[in-house]
């Protein structure tokens, strides 16, 4: 579903010239779990980006279902991730004065669903995330973990091909962080392919695959889930 053939992403500046990521190979498949670990600077936030197709890269091959998109153009690459990825962000990044299902709605306004289609799928992504009872709250009356889920359900409603989340737990404690990765093993289970970037060890052994990423590199690979399940 996903391959990246030596990414290779350059920062200049007039005095320094930095490698985010130096001949970054990784092939992920569909409905994989994957978690990417390592330490601050090392190349992670640079690798969603780019598989996020937020930024380019500076050289190498990015195919995500059979098409290279290492370099689109803005318009291009606006239209494949609507059509075929969700975000998830360590803050809940939710519009105080709408209520969840108007939160949720909201995107879908933007990429011009008629109602009837938008009411279906805010109503399914809230039902799935354990929502559906609550979608007239503000976010202000939800906990942490029950935003996050908020949150996670805005992304489900474009029916993205897959997730890339970023410190989904981060602001969360640990018993919600282990509400919401349950949210997320769930999701995956019905199809959706995930990468998580996470500084939390325990989840990230929780993935199906844990991947490493050092000085700009991927290091090491880690086969988690089967362990934490045996």
């Amino acid at each position: 579903m996903l391959t990246m053939k030596n990414i290779n992403k350059l920062f200049r500046t007039d005095l320094v010239e930095t490698h985010a990521l130096r001949d970054f190979n990784l092939e992920v498949a569909e409905g994989e779990f994957v978690a990417v670990t390592g330490p601050s600077g090392s190349g992670k936030t640079t690798f969603l980006n780019i598989a996020g197709l937020l930024e380019n890269a500076s050289g190498g091959e990015y195919w995500l279902d059979g098409e290279n998109v290492a370099n689109l153009s803005d318009s291009a690459a606006a239209r494949v991730r609507n059509q075929k990825i969700g975000f998830i962000f360590q803050g809940f990044n939710l519009i105080p004065d709408l209520n969840l299902a108007e939160n949720v709605e909201l995107p879908l306004r933007y990429r011009g669903f008629g109602s009837s289609e938008r009411k279906r799928r805010v109503e399914q992504a809230l039902s799935q995330v354990g929502l559906a009872a609550r979608q007239k709250h503000l976010p202000s009356q939800l906990s942490g973990g029950q935003q996050q889920r908020v949150a996670i359900a805005r992304a489900l409603a474009g029916e993205p091909r897959f997730l890339l989340a970023d410190e989904p737990t981060g602001n969360l404690d640990s018993l919600m962080a282990r509400q919401v990765m349950e949210l997320l093993e769930d999701i995956n289970r019905q199809g959706t392919t995930i990468i998580m970037v996470t500084h939390d060890g325990e989840l990230a052994r929780r993935a199906e695959r844990n991947i490493q990423i050092v000085d700009g590199q991927v290091c090491d690979f880690l086969t988690s889930r089967a362990v934490v399940n045996g």
